[in-house]
């Protein structure tokens, strides 16, 4: 009888021993996330103003907001530092790649994280939540246009699949995700402007500014329609990345330009139908 109640003592304190490691120990651990972070050039690490160390840099933050900043190093001293607040989940990671420029606006960052959907959509399918800087840039998933940010993107097939942003004016940004199923990808997408490119967009707007920089095209120049990600280019009805669609034109047709605007060009697309197409996958002829 003794012995039995020394086996039954011993199996309690076992299970004791196991809840112990089970809800301090292994619990404890799941408050942690992990963080990647690369750039280029190297630069050193600031979390909350503390020095951290250098790109690359991996490892476990406890779940929550930080202050991040990349200070590029002495060597590099016609690079500029970038900062930005992100955010650890526990048990994903979330992912930082910058590219410092000279100057904060030809500086160019994604920030990826993975959050649980607030609610299922479809079996075997999760969602894209994308905000850009600047605002208003057009959305592709897999060369199909999906609208402007910021906006969430539903009812992604699970699996491996490619993101990319545009904006005139600005160079395109593509990464490449993985969509799980009943989870979201929080992405932020910050485009570095295209010196190359004259722009008068505000970092805040995603409209092309004033009428003043409109002109009018006296003569018969043409205008020819260059391969595009999709096949096909969309006409809109102003010239503005958020104006309804009024058509589309195929790669290597070739149009009388109406008028020129800052990023985009107006041809007459079909018999006294007119509208706006983006000078990126345009030459002049």
């Amino acid at each position: 009888m003794k012995k039995k109640v020394g086996i039954l003592v011993l199996l309690c304190v076992g299970f004791g021993i196991f809840l112990i490691i089970r809800y301090f120990i292994l619990e404890s651990q799941n408050i942690y996330g992990k963080v990647k972070i690369v750039s280029s050039p190297v630069a050193s690490i600031f979390i909350n103003n503390v020095a951290t160390s250098k790109v690359p840099y991996e490892d476990k933050l406890k779940a929550g907001e930080y202050l991040l900043k990349l200070i590029p190093e002495e060597n590099a001293t016609d690079t500029a530092s970038w900062q930005r607040k992100i955010k650890v989940y526990k048990n994903t990671l979330t992912y930082v790649n910058a590219e410092l420029g000279s100057t904060d606006i030809s500086t160019a960052a994604d920030v990826l994280s993975v959050t649980k959907m607030d609610r299922m959509g479809k079996n075997d399918t999760g969602e894209l939540a994308i905000e850009t800087e600047p605002n208003g840039a057009i959305i592709y998933v897999d060369n199909d246009e999906k609208g402007v940010s910021s906006i969430i993107v539903a009812d992604i097939p699970k699996g491996d699949h490619e993101l990319s942003v545009f904006m005139p004016g600005f160079f395109r940004r593509t990464q490449k995700i993985n969509i799980t199923s009943g989870y979201r990808i929080n992405a932020f997408i910050k485009l570095a402007a295209d010196k190359t490119q004259p722009s008068t967009f505000q970092l805040d707007d995603s409209k092309i500014a004033t009428p003043e920089a409109t002109q009018t095209n006296t003569g018969k120049q043409m205008i020819l329609i260059k391969d595009t990600p999709t096949g096909w280019l969309r006409v809109r009805e102003d010239s503005t990345i958020n104006a309804s669609e009024s058509g589309r034109v195929n790669p290597g047709q070739k149009f009388e330009l109406l008028e020129e605007k800052t990023g985009w060009y107006k041809i007459e697309f079909e018999k006294n139908k007119t509208g706006w197409v983006s000078s990126e996958y345009c030459t002049k002829e």
